[in-house]
């Protein structure tokens, strides 16, 4: 309890401090930006008062200053500059598509954009405005502008990593869990189990109804099939070429002599044999598990029908019942271990099919059609050897 708490607290204040990293680095990088924009738009105050200069030198026919000149062509490197005459026509530009200044409509558009970006620069000589300068984001600026977007694409990008690898554990964790509990199960079965096939032969021996004998030796070897499937779990089940047809029948009647009679069984399988790759154990499990999820579905009393079919190297196995129907939102998730709508179950019976089927015998099992208040099919497919 003390161990799960204090993961608990580590877990919190690794988040928070986080949290509060992310949030840091988010408000430096916007202090930064700031700061960077006004240093931008200092630079082109400077170059405004070197343009006064400049013009001044031109109005009166001398030679121009170097100092002049360099703020003139080194100040601005790569922030893109339109100047305007009071007249709307192009003085000056810098970093600019020549393209751009032919055309009314992208000079005008970019001329807009400009002032968005950052408000213009007046040029005033003799307190009348001349000039003015219009200029946008340089190039580092814009792409410093998306650095916080890019910073929280990588966070989210490692936050999922994280959290896949997280429940990737957890389900791992379950998974060791369950296998242990189920091997535990087999083993636990067993020692009883290895009495009760004593106690038979007993039994023989004392001269009791042979009826009474072979019924007791069905349900050992009942309970010798259930410790084979338990002890299989966690493990690569071993696959052999069986009939499928003579497997899914065998399955199938044991399951009708010892249901409910209100119950219309009902199978209709070829006469032919089908040779499918198959773990006997553990496919005869999974006929069960849909079965029984089928009486269930149905209150022990409906029709219950399977139906086993081929269309050329695939095997369909359509199990159909006259129950409450699934929605169809839930198509997926009956299948997910722990989801069962009883209020006993653990929802591990269909989970277990779908990991029978297509972990192990390279299938699909899905609900092929179901309508609410009249029944349900789920079908499995299997390859043909």
């Amino acid at each position: 309890m003390t161990f799960s708490l204090n993961r608990n607290v580590i877990r919190w204040v690794i988040i928070i401090s986080s949290f509060v990293i992310i949030s840091l680095i988010l408000w430096n990088t916007y202090t930064f930006f700031q700061n960077f924009k006004i240093e931008e738009r200092s630079k082109m105050k400077t170059w405004s008062v070197a343009q006064i200069d400049l013009n001044s030198m031109d109005n009166l026919d001398t030679d121009v200053n170097p100092v002049t000149s360099h703020v003139v062509t080194q100040t601005i490197i790569s922030t893109p500059v339109i100047v305007l005459d009071e007249n709307g026509e192009v003085n000056r530009s810098r970093n600019i598509d020549s393209l751009t200044l032919t055309s009314p409509k992208k000079l005008e558009s970019l001329v807009n954009k400009f002032k968005n970006e950052n408000q213009p620069i007046p040029v005033v000589i003799g307190k009348k405005v001349k000039q003015t300068i219009y200029y946008g984001n340089s190039p580092l600026l814009n792409k410093l502008k998306y650095y916080p977007l890019a910073l929280l694409l990588i966070i989210f990008l490692f936050a999922a990593v994280v959290f896949f690898f997280y429940r990737s554990s957890k389900i791992a964790e379950q998974n060791k869990l369950w296998t242990g509990m189920a091997k535990e199960t087999a083993h636990q079965i067993g020692t009883p189990l290895s009495s009760l096939v004593g106690w038979a032969e007993i039994l023989k021996s004392e001269q009791v109804n042979p009826e009474y004998i072979v019924e007791i030796e069905k349900d050992i070897d009942r309970l010798q099939t259930i410790t084979e499937r338990f002890s299989k779990i966690g493990s690569a089940p071993t696959l052999k070429q069986m009939d499928i047809v003579e497997v899914t029948k065998s399955s199938y009647e044991y399951l009708k002599s010892r249901s409910s009679k209100l119950i219309n069984f009902d199978i209709v399988i070829p006469d032919n044999q089908i040779h499918v790759n198959l773990n006997e154990q553990l496919f005869s499990w999974t006929i069960e598990n849909l079965v029984k999820n089928a009486i269930d579905a149905m209150k022990g009393k409906g029709d219950l029908k399977l139906e086993l079919s081929q269309q050329e190297s695939q095997i369909f196995i359509n199990i159909s019942d006259t129950g409450k129907g699934i929605p169809k939102s839930s198509y997926t998730k009956i299948f997910e271990p722990g989801y069962t709508t009883k209020k006993r179950g653990w929802g591990l019976g269909l989970s277990l099919a779908k990991r029978i089927i297509e972990d192990y015998h390279r299938g699909k099992i899905k609900v092929l059609t179901s309508e609410i208040g009249k029944g349900s099919t789920i079908q499995i497919v299997l390859k043909q050897v």
